[in-house]
């Protein structure tokens, strides 16, 4: 709740009547995952029509009741957008949707590049032109390039140019391409509607919002073709040579308690991260309340292994979004102090276990402990079901400057301190690893120990493809 965002949201529909109405309910199903943007991409066969606009997916197609008929077609993508490459503007909303000498193509991407800007630099070098601030645009530069087209697999040899984490959808005249970045880094899973027609998804739990199953994951460096054939696929990269680094920030925070990702249910890996983090962190209270929604499953593990009593001491307003995804850390500030509201029934007199998933900077953590404080908590324990935060991710999570991070130079009593807390306890990386499905090597642990899977040794950051479109919008401010 403390300033972390994370990736975009991609829903993907081939051949059903109702495509577009279903790419609508599936994004609404990862609205979880992104709220600046959002945007449906539709083709009839050979026509590829767009709707993008600002705002959450409610507000982006209310803005224009006819939108979504007017897209009606059988094949369709769909993404939600919160920025991690290029700022929050309406021009970098997605599916961005392009047209270069082998017809249009939409693309909603959902990652970050970080070898973006250098392929920008060397592309405008060559003449192109650039009309976004963001890292997907690249990939339709790349896809247009004479010696690529010209290659036996287009696309599989442009994948094999981004570095970085990426799962990938483009919308052609006649199909639908899905793919996902060689280690896996975010989630994209395949599921089926009763029809028989093929989906992909960021998460599972957009399946379920019209009521189609579950297939599988698609795997690293796997490409999946959804068309008139049906589903097939085909790999990037050589099977077996690169190691998953999957990101465990996903089962942590982002994905919602109902998916399955990286091979197990969301709610179910929380819950072992709260009982695990009992059994580290173990204190004498009167009850524990989760920091809502990501901290409750952890919450309900650590009260159930310590058999302390569950209770909500924080109730969270559902018509104020995830706070992570707002742009400025002011706006957050405001967002947390209208998202949650203590229960002083809940807290006042009692030893309060406070359970959360992260902590990244601190400061809206601090404003809640200070509220329990003023409703009268007699003792506030933290815990948190992930180890300490120390270094940024550069793989679709945006969090703050290492600078900026509340655990990157202070020791826990300082923490402690700074959180105004009775007591601070962080689960450890081998509690966490050991909570997980997958062997340890499986996954990305970077913003905890700083070791980054794919080489970072050049400048990486948000805005760095911003440049002059900034400052001009900037001074038009």
């Amino acid at each position: 709740m403390n300033g972390k965002k994370e990736s975009c949201g991609l829903f993907g529909i081939f051949g059903d009547p109702d495509a577009v109405q279903k790419t609508y309910l599936g994004l609404y199903g990862l609205q979880h995952r992104g709220q600046e943007s959002a945007g449906i991409a539709s083709s009839d066969g050979q026509l590829i029509k767009c709707y993008t606009g600002m705002g959450t997916v409610g507000r982006v197609f209310r803005s224009n009741s006819n939108a979504l008929e007017k897209l009606a077609n059988p094949i369709a993508i769909g993404h939600v957008r919160y920025s991690t490459a290029g700022s929050s503007r309406a021009i970098n909303s997605q599916p961005l949707l392009s047209e270069y000498s082998r017809g249009q193509v939409a693309v909603a991407h959902n990652g970050n590049l970080i070898n973006a800007s250098l392929l920008r630099d060397e592309y405008e070098a060559y003449g192109s032109i650039f009309k976004s601030t963001s890292d997907t645009e690249i990939i339709t530069h790349l896809l247009a390039k004479p010696s690529h087209i010209d290659n036996n697999d287009p696309l599989a040899h442009v994948l094999n140019h981004l570095q970085g984490a990426y799962c990938l959808l483009f919308l052609f005249d006649n199909r639908i391409e899905a793919a996902r970045d060689p280690y896996g880094i975010r989630p994209l899973c395949i599921g089926q509607t009763e029809a028989g027609h093929y989906i992909v998804a960021s998460e599972s739990c957009a399946l379920e919002t019209i009521g189609a199953k579950f297939i599988r994951e698609v795997e690293p460096g796997e490409i999946v073709t959804l068309d008139k054939n049906g589903l097939s696929s085909r790999f990037f990269v050589k099977q077996g040579t690169v190691t998953p680094a999957h990101c465990i920030f996903e089962h942590i925070y982002f994905a919602k308690q109902t998916s399955t990702i990286f091979g197990e249910n969301v709610h179910e890996f929380r819950k072992k991260l709260g009982r695990r983090l009992a059994t580290e962190h173990p204190v004498e209270a009167d009850v524990v309340t989760p920091v809502p929604d990501s901290g409750t499953s952890a919450a309900i593990g650590y009260s159930e292994q310590s058999r302390i009593p569950f209770d909500m001491g924080l109730v969270r307003s559902h018509y104020i979004g995830r706070t992570f995804i707002s742009p400025s850390q002011k706006l957050r500030e405001l967002q947390v102090k209208l998202k949650l509201a203590v229960v002083k029934e809940a807290v006042a007199g009692k030893r309060i276990v406070v359970v959360d998933d992260s902590i990244v900077r601190g400061t809206t953590t601090r404003g809640k402990i200070r509220a329990m404080r003023q409703a009268g908590a007699k003792e506030i324990h933290m815990r948190v079901s992930c180890p300490p935060l120390r270094y940024p991710c550069f793989y679709g999570v945006d969090f703050p400057t290492k600078e900026e991070l509340l655990a990157n130079n202070r020791n826990l009593e300082q923490i402690r301190d700074f959180l105004e807390v009775d007591s601070i306890g962080y689960m450890s990386l081998e509690g966490l690893l050991g909570c997980a499905a997958l062997p340890a090597e499986n996954y990305c642990t970077a913003c905890w120990n700083g070791k980054y899977r794919i080489p970072i040794d050049f400048t990486v950051n948000k805005f760095t493809m911003e440049r002059y479109q900034l400052q001009m919008f900037n001074e038009d401010e």
